[in-house]
């Protein structure tokens, strides 16, 4: 049977009524899922995998009407690469099911235990959030890892993806709902919001009755539309702005391959570097063998470093703030690691920064001083990636400072609660 349009939105329907009757669903479903065992979400997660392989060509072709509507629509080629799916993209998404199955379960956790005076014991154990609506914008992966990710920590889970790849989207939630049904599970606790509709963001956001968290990833624009409309409370996954600093101890074969990949490996994901800035006293050795590594990265330099390469591009103030998602770095040329912790902090998004150093009292400065959700020492920030942290994949980096910091896993999507055992106890 094809699921691949089991959402899709009656037109009589108003998107309100729509958006409250997905709500409801999620809310029945989420509170079966929380009482699901882990050995059934895991198997939901396993036969999805296995139609997703299955069901890769019609994948394939769906994603091809997706792509072709952005081409003709002028996209640029970050754009396109970041909603193209191909056999070895989609045979990683269902890797990525399998692994988070794998995983131990988020759920039952005894997280703390208190014994008081009076004789009572607390537990506080790990329980599900609730209902969380994911809204992403043009990777169609996305809402295969955050199904996956809200399955398996016992969440429904409502998808509302950008309208470039709303045909890819609906074969991806297919699998989902598929892996559910064979493990006995409500198919509703995955759900799509089958619309190009604008409106049904914003509906997500007043959604306070049935939507427990938003988590938005994409641009600023996505961004700042949560910031101004939720009233659900948000998990925010911000641009990244990322920095890769070159100390003046680094050694400069091993620092030039970390800049190169952390820049070139896919310029269009979060974890890309957009600025390299460099020590000055190995500046005039380094930058040039940078520049050629990189390719045809064009360089937007300040002063000092366009004197070492003079067919750089001039960076102008904006460049510091900007997250590119292209082929386009900014290079800044500091005096030392104090001053590229205070050039970070300040053009920083909070997403993923590092330092190349082979001084390890230097390292730990700039990774003491940095306040970023993820921090690295000698290593490309490409790796600010869930499944690289060992979680299957993730829902997104959350640069915020609350609940969730850095790449938001299965056991990053649960709450808690408490337990009291007494026997008999009154309080005076």
């Amino acid at each position: 049977m094809n699921n691949a349009v089991m959402n899709e939105i009656d037109p009589a329907q108003s998107i309100e009524a729509v958006i409250a009757d997905l709500g409801r669903r999620a809310m029945a479903a989420a509170r079966d899922l929380a009482l699901a065992s882990a050995q059934q979400r895991n198997l939901a997660l396993q036969h999805a995998a296995k139609v997703m392989r299955a069901r890769s060509s019609e994948i394939l072709l769906a994603n091809a009407k997706d792509v072709a509507g952005v081409r003709d629509g002028g996209k640029d080629a970050a754009f396109i690469d970041r909603l193209i799916l191909t056999e070895d993209r989609i045979a990683d998404m269902a890797d990525a099911l399998d692994a988070i199955a794998k995983q131990d379960d988020p759920l039952g956790r005894t997280l703390a235990t208190f014994d008081r005076p009076n004789g009572l014991k607390i537990d506080r154990i790990s329980v599900p959030i609730g209902v969380i609506a994911m809204i992403y914008e043009s990777r169609p992966n996305v809402g295969s890892d955050a199904g996956a990710l809200c399955v398996k920590s016992g969440n429904a889970v409502i998808l509302r993806c950008g309208s470039e790849s709303l045909h890819s989207s609906r074969m991806i939630a297919a699998c989902l709902t598929q892996g559910l049904r064979a493990a006995g599970l409500p198919a509703d606790a995955v759900q799509l919001v089958d619309t190009r509709d604008r409106e049904a963001v914003k509906l997500l956001l007043h959604s306070t009755e049935t939507v427990d968290l938003v988590i938005p990833r994409g641009g600023r624009g996505l961004v700042s539309l949560v910031q101004k409309e939720a009233r659900v409370p948000t998990l925010l996954h911000l641009d990244g702005n990322n920095h890769t600093y070159v100390h003046e101890s680094a050694d400069l074969e091993k620092a030039v391959g970390i800049v190169a990949n952390a820049k070139m490996r896919r310029t269009g994901i979060c974890g890309a570097t957009e600025c390299v800035v460099i020590d000055r006293k190995i500046a005039e050795l380094f930058l040039p063998r940078l520049t050629v590594a990189l390719g045809d990265c064009e360089l937007r330099g300040d002063e000092q470093a366009r004197a070492i390469v003079p067919d750089m591009t001039p960076a102008t103030d904006a460049d510091w703030d900007t997250e590119y998602l292209s082929n386009i770095m900014s290079v800044k040329i500091v005096d030392d690691v104090q001053a590229s912790i205070t050039f970070v902090q300040a053009h920083s998004s909070g997403h993923t920064d590092a330092i190349v150093t082979e001084d390890k009292s230097a390292a730990k400065l700039f990774m003491t001083s940095v306040d970023s959700a993820v921090v690295m020492h000698n290593a490309s920030t490409q790796f600010a990636d869930g499944g690289e942290f060992g979680m299957g994949a993730e829902i997104g980096i959350a640069t915020g400072k609350m609940h969730a910091r850095g790449p938001v896993g299965a056991e990053q999507l649960t709450s808690f609660k408490y337990l009291v055992f007494g026997s008999g106890q009154q309080r005076p």
